[in-house]
């Protein structure tokens, strides 16, 4: 049986991360939802299916051969599994050898025949899909499905431990100074054989377990609290992180940073606290960027999915910010706040609005149409050398694409504040 990850029209709700991402290649904990689904299904042969402008950036950063190729469902029995799945260790089992598994209206996986593949393939991918949903004996499932951006960091901690258990590595393997030191279980702590942690550090254990990837250093004066894991190449610097966190890969963070999970390639160096937010890849959050996570009466926070106020109905939530979008010194998020991927936040001693659209600039309480995309993409590029990754061509049709797609809202917002 072969394995196939697809992603459904809920990638929407997961704006503005899944800008530039498939759904699966999201992270919670220290891996993606693709990892861990490879992780419990094995990584042989797996077929994918997600938005066609994503495709030749997907292929470089997974070196995927078969992506969004209906053909290859017909050479075999498949496992077709919804890429919003978070799926915990040995979670997902099966009865019968044509299944569908349900979670409310979304369809979590399908266990199929090559013979049931066959006979209803005849539609397209999503024809198809929707062909097995009706005709294929269904099973309801208690599954976690991530369904918007605050679910990803609601299930972090939990998701940490999972992959702690996952990985089976424990101990110090790496550089671990004589005055640092572990509070809590020795057994919940791993420090890989590349990893560094330096003096005056603290990791602590009484809540869960701690992840030190290769490469990684943790800098003196820097607390560390479980359940939290640090990626491959990344650095800890005078920070106070908090249970429930996600760094890296090659991320450098300091400051003060709870319940977050922060993708890859970005800098949070200095001051300033992120609490319960999702940051993508490449962002810098200037000195001393702040963002709120609670509002002062308590209550439950609303944030803006696909042009709606939506009530989370949670009383803990932060930013999301998408990749290559800067904060400047100073920066004040508000609560529940949703930015753009590309933009650009100057402090203008007020908390941002709760929306602020990709490509764009806001300064001076208004919104602002940035430089050109080559402009923006000249940049990314002075950015991603600086830590020896290319701004491949696929990156950049894909910016081009994007600053299009974007480009109504954006432009409503900008002639909007002229008129105000």
């Amino acid at each position: 049986m072969k394995l196939c990850v697809f992603e459904d029209e809920g990638y929407k709700n997961l704006f503005p991360l899944t800008l530039t991402r498939a759904t699966f290649e999201l992270k919670c904990g220290h891996t993606t939802l693709l990892e861990k689904i490879l992780r419990n299904f094995g990584k042989a042969q797996a077929s994918y299916f997600l938005r066609e402008y994503l495709t030749p950036v997907f292929r470089h950063r997974v070196n995927a051969e078969a992506v969004n190729d209906i053909n290859v469902l017909k050479t075999d029995d498949f496992l077709i599994v919804n890429g919003r799945l978070l799926l915990h260790s040995g979670e997902l089992t099966f009865e019968d050898e044509d299944e569908v598994g349900i979670y409310g209206e979304a369809l979590v996986y399908a266990r199929v025949r090559k013979e049931t593949v066959k006979r209803y393939l005849t539609r397209g991918f999503t024809g198809f899909l929707g062909k097995i949903k009706e005709e294929v004996s269904a099973r309801e499932l208690k599954a976690t499905m991530v369904t918007y951006p605050w679910d990803l960091v609601n299930n972090n901690p939990e998701a940490v431990k999972d992959d702690f258990k996952a990985i089976e590595k424990k101990g110090i393997l790496g550089r671990f100074h004589e005055q640092a030191a572990v509070y809590g279980g020795g057994e919940e702590v791993y420090v890989a054989k590349d990893a560094e942690v330096h003096p005056f550090v603290v990791l602590d254990t009484t809540s869960g377990p701690i992840i030190i990837d290769e490469g990684a250093k943790v800098f003196p004066f820097s607390r560390v609290e479980g359940p939290s894991c640090i990626g491959r190449n990344s650095w800890v610097v005078r920070a106070n992180m908090h249970s429930g966190s996600a760094v890296g890969p090659n991320c450098r963070v300091g400051g003060e940073v709870e319940e977050s999970i922060i993708h890859g390639y970005t800098n949070k160096y200095h001051a300033g606290f992120i609490g319960h937010s999702y940051v993508g890849e490449w962002v810098n959050l200037g000195a001393l960027t702040t963002n709120s996570d609670l509002k002062n009466d308590y209550g439950a926070v609303e944030v803006y999915i696909n042009g709606k106020l939506m009530n989370t109905g949670e009383t803990k939530v932060g930013c999301f910010i998408g990749d290559h979008t800067k904060t400047g010194i100073g920066s004040l998020i508000n609560t529940g706040t949703v930015i753009g991927t590309m933009s650009n936040i100057l402090s203008s001693g007020e908390p941002s609005p709760k929306y602020i659209p990709s490509f764009c600039w806001y300064f001076r309480r208004r919104f602002w149409r940035g430089p050109s995309v080559e402009r923006a993409l000249q940049t990314a590029e002075r950015v991603m050398k600086r830590r020896r990754v290319t701004l491949r061509s696929e990156d950049v049709k894909l910016f081009q694409h994007l600053y299009d797609m974007t480009r109504e809202e954006r432009e409503k917002l900008i002639s909007r504040g002229r008129n105000e």
